[in-house]
């Protein structure tokens, strides 16, 4: 009679497990948007990142302000004529700073689970892996993407205002503009997805800060182009892909390469990043 009622309690407990619904996809990156904004470390983080990109920007713009009449009507006329502006609208320092800073936090996603223990918990609560961390992808797009568009914007209205006041600012329309304005943005979620397929890979939070400080900002400036192989190597990262993108007057170097190439970086760069976050947790156990 126990056996009995064992049996009937088992093949019970199973029915209402199959029963029970499976977990949508958009359940699940409403839950990782969840995560990521009840996070008080991620608003102060992307503050900061916003404090010191716009400073950056608008100090260099400043500068060029205050020291105009110091240079000479050639100077100034090459200011203008060779798109300074637009150099100034987001400069390479700053490009370099929000580049780290999101890759940090795009790492830290996962990292911080994975650092408490509740990646189990997860885990538990949702099998699917891989949905999991697709949903984590998701949100760290379009969060991202959403903060690099307001980061760039107010860096490109605050930077050709302070410039316009000498007649040297230029507006989105202005040939380039559009262009950099959109490569400075996509370059937030490009290196954020980087950060989330490291973390996933390295799943130890110095070990993942320091290999995200090597891609993102040593080798950039260790590749030069001077050889051949330096030069391609260096075509196929991010940042220089973004520094090929705002180089409206671009002009004949050794190894040339083309914006058509670097947009391709970004995408590759994207994609392959959300391609191992989601194979790297699905094919190890803790």
């Amino acid at each position: 009679m126990t056996v009995t009622t064992t049996t009937t309690t088992a093949v019970s407990g199973g029915e209402r497990s199959a029963r029970e619904p499976r977990a949508r996809f958009r359940d699940l990156v409403a839950a990782e948007w969840i995560k990521h904004r009840s996070l008080r470390s991620t608003w102060i983080a992307y503050g900061a990142t916003a404090l010191a990109v716009i400073g950056f920007n608008a100090g260099t713009a400043y500068d060029t302000y205050s020291h105009w009449t110091l240079q000479v009507s050639k100077d100034r006329a090459a200011f203008i004529g060779d798109g300074m502006a637009l150099h100034h609208a987001f400069t390479a320092n700053a490009a370099l700073l929000m580049a780290l800073a999101l890759g940090v936090i795009g790492a830290l996603v996962i990292l911080g689970e994975y650092s408490t223990g509740t990646h189990r918990t997860t885990f538990a609560a949702v099998p699917a892996r891989r949905s999991v961390v697709a949903a984590k992808a998701v949100v760290v797009t379009v969060v991202t993407t959403a903060f690099g568009a307001v980061l760039v914007g107010v860096s490109f209205a605050l930077t050709q205002a302070i410039l316009d006041r000498r007649d040297a600012g230029v507006s989105i329309g202005d040939p380039g503009a559009f262009r950099v304005v959109l490569a400075s943005v996509l370059l937030a979620p490009v290196c954020a997805l980087a950060g989330l397929a490291l973390g996933a890979v390295i799943r130890h939070t110095a070990s993942t800060m320091i290999t995200s400080v090597v891609v993102i900002l040593v080798l950039p400036l260790f590749l030069t182009d001077g050889r051949h192989w330096s030069a391609v190597a260096g075509h196929t990262l991010p940042y220089r892909a973004w520094l090929r993108l705002v180089d409206v007057n671009y002009s004949p170097v050794s190894f040339p390469w083309s914006t058509g190439g670097a947009w391709t970086v970004y995408m590759v760069w994207a994609g392959v990043a959300c391609a191992i976050a989601v194979t790297s947790v699905h094919r190890r156990d803790q």
